[in-house]
């Protein structure tokens, strides 16, 4: 299963404005062109499911997810309950900073293609982070603050992080 875990800051906001406009799943699909429908239902009991329709690869993706929200704690988590991915379940949390609010965002998906996982999956974990940026951007002008190790090794597989250009040797021609 990948993983995937993004920061971002929202200046000048508390967190519960910031997670009042996160749980705003209505206003996903202004906010970014690869998110093309949510359809949100308040159950009887108080539960939220959310019915969502995304691009993917010039194809579409769609899930549907039963939301937990939790307005004292400025966090909700989701769970897929049917769909196009095997799994898909995360959470976003909304926390002071010094400069405003803290939204971490994490999830843990699976495509459930086994044979193409090491193809697809770096794929999919990149077009959740730059879906999540955009949707940040949008509704609270949040700017990421940390970044995906950058892979350095040309396998596919993770390398380590470079901070700092001096640490990369420069190409012999």
């Amino acid at each position: 299963m990948r993983h995937v875990v993004l920061h971002a800051l929202a200046q000048g906001m508390t967190p519960h404005a910031v997670y009042q406009r996160i749980s705003d799943f209505r206003r996903y699909p202004e906010l970014t062109g690869t998110v093309q429908d949510v359809q949100v239902e308040t159950l009887p009991d108080g539960s939220v499911v959310s019915d969502w329709t995304v691009l993917f690869r010039g194809g579409l993706m769609r899930w549907r997810e039963r939301d937990t929200l939790s307005p004292a704690t400025d966090s909700l988590t989701f769970e897929q309950l049917s769909g196009d991915f095997q799994t898909f379940e995360g959470s976003w949390r909304c926390a002071p900073h010094d400069e405003g609010t803290l939204v971490t965002f994490t999830a843990a998906f699976d495509l459930g293609i086994p044979t193409l996982a090491d193809i697809l999956d770096p794929v999919a974990e990149s077009t959740l982070r730059t879906n999540i940026a955009q949707i940040l951007a949008g509704l609270v002008d949040a700017k990421v603050v940390d970044a995906p190790p950058v892979p350095l090794n040309g396998s596919g597989t993770r390398g380590t992080e470079v901070t700092d250009e001096r640490a990369v040797a420069p190409a012999r021609g």
